[in-house]
């Protein structure tokens, strides 16, 4: 599956380009119902449909659903919101030619029923034709009490394009129903991948109706699904002839008291290739970390607050080997908030790709701009990894709009502050200063578990240690995160995912 995401605007471009190269639109409307139909002659065997038609392209795409799943021999009948009548353009045409192949047709049968909870007598399995991705509010009137009558009954619901009730470009979903089934078009859109409207989409097909590949570079994408694809490219290369610091030196900062955090972030970080890694810890809690860990290093610095630590930290940045930071996790226990912003502003002087996790970035809630303005004048990448409580907490500026869908919010943040904005959750948003994002849906439910942010910080890490960039850096740990918990599935604990890290390298290829 390509990883292009387009919006609903760039999906009717496509269309429209197509059309333009002199593909009609009819066309293009068989081809999307025989997808669909073929999808479900794969899935089911032959049993009562019941194809639910709305007024427009989507509804025209059902009618040929229904045409095709009839001439396979499917008892089929179809309930439209309006009367093909007064349907219009290519819709109209889908209509009339399924109706030409009805028996009985104008003797007195015509073919059809006016969509109503009786429609779906009978019915075994639901086909939602009605509305499509460009739908903008929510579902309502006789429409929605079908679905969710069909939900109740517990009906196999197929999907054309997206649930009726879901917006294509946001993931909203007011009045929508679980499917079992989307079949879409050429390429997904950002309700496939953000929830809620994710969940509502059962399984998804990506389907080829005709739309060249050719029209792409003209729709200026800038939203993908997180796939391997994406960043494969710019995955680190092992020299034969290098060594280990040839794969970068990756730093953790520990505070003095919540020290778990800082040594699952620095296993992860050596489990996705950095060539050395240094926890680098107050005094105090080095024997803690010494006696747990034993590829990694552990760098004490003296003192017993966080001036005489940051003096420490500045010392051990000096050495030019360092290739990346990361602080945060666990950071605040045992550190006054003021203390801890002095030794993040440390690190980002540092001249270091950063990330910044957790602690890191609550303890800049009350001056947003402090951290902004510090990143600005970083020379080096910065990645910063909320969960939706941190976010809120430090993007609280009108232009991010935290009552604006996660795509947006992510990019809002990333161009307000500078920095690379990894958005947490099963939805992660992975997104860029310039506009770039990418969407994950490659997260198993068992990563919700204490300690999982924590290792997911850490592979970012040992990936800019050893020189991928940020984003693409970024978007790499989230996924290779998610293959790693997939693989143990439930009862997974973070203790357990820098382990898994190499099977989940090894089935990356």
């Amino acid at each position: 599956m390509s990883p292009d995401i387009l919006t609903v605007a760039q999906m009717a471009c496509a269309d429209a380009t197509t059309i333009a190269g002199g593909t009609p639109g009819f066309t293009l409307m068989q081809a999307a119902g025989r997808a669909v139909a073929d999808a479900i002659v794969q899935r089911w065997s032959p049993r009562p449909v019941a194809v639910l038609c709305g007024p427009g392209n989507n509804g025209g795409d059902g009618w040929v659903v229904a045409q095709r799943l009839r001439a396979a021999g499917w008892p089929v009948t179809v309930a439209s919101l309006v009367p093909p009548e007064r349907l219009q353009g290519d819709a109209a045409l889908a209509a009339q030619a399924c109706l030409a192949t009805w028996p009985g047709v104008g003797d007195g049968q015509p073919g059809w029923q006016t969509l109503a909870p009786q429609a779906l007598q009978g019915a075994v399995l639901v086909v939602d034709a009605l509305f499509g991705a460009g739908l903008s509010r929510a579902l309502d009137g006789v429409a929605r009490e079908v679905l969710d009558l069909a939900h109740v009954r517990g009906l196999p619901i197929v999907a054309v394009d997206v649930p009726s009730g879901v917006w294509g470009d946001d993931g909203q979903a007011e009045g929508a129903v679980v499917c079992a089934l989307t079949v879409t078009f050429f390429r997904l859109k950002p309700a496939h991948a953000l929830m809620p409207a994710r969940a509502l989409c059962g399984e998804v097909v990506v389907a080829d109706i005709g739309i060249s590949g050719d029209v792409l570079p003209t729709l200026g994408i800038q939203t993908w699904d997180n796939q391997p694809a994406l960043w494969c490219g710019q995955w680190p290369q092992v020299d034969a002839a290098g060594h280990k610091y040839h794969r970068g030196h990756a730093l953790v900062w520990s505070g003095p008291l919540m020290t778990g955090a800082a040594r699952l972030s620095a296993l992860a970080a050596a489990r996705t290739g950095a060539g050395l890694t240094t926890v680098c810890v107050p005094q105090q809690a080095w024997a803690i970390h010494a006696s747990a860990l034993t590829c990694v290093m552990v760098h004490p610095v003296a003192g017993e607050g966080a001036t005489q630590w940051q003096s420490g930290l500045e010392s051990l940045l000096e050495d030019h080997r360092l290739s990346a930071v990361l602080i945060g996790p666990g950071a605040l226990g045992g550190t006054q908030p003021s203390g801890l912003k002095g030794l993040v502003l440390t690190v980002l002087a540092s001249g270091r790709p950063v990330v910044l996790d957790a602690d890191a970035l609550t303890v800049f809630a009350d001056d947003p701009a402090l951290l902004f303005a510090a990143i600005a004048g970083h020379s080096r990448p910065v990645v910063l990894t909320p969960h939706e409580g941190e976010f809120a907490r430090l993007f609280r500026d009108p232009s991010v709009g935290l009552t604006q869908n996660k795509l947006s919010r992510a990019r809002a943040a990333a161009h307000l502050s500078g920095a690379v904005v990894l958005l947490k959750g099963a939805d992660t948003v992975v997104a860029t200063p310039d506009g770039r994002a990418a969407i994950n849906r490659h997260a198993p439910p068992c990563l919700a578990t204490a300690g999982a942010g924590d290792v997911l910080a850490g592979m970012i890490l040992g990936l800019l240690a050893q020189g991928m960039p940020a984003w693409q850096a970024a978007c790499a740990a989230v996924w290779l995160h998610g293959e790693a918990a997939a693989a143990f599935g439930p009862g997974l604990i973070a203790d357990d995912l820098p382990g898994l890290i190499p099977q989940a390298l090894k089935r990356l290829g």
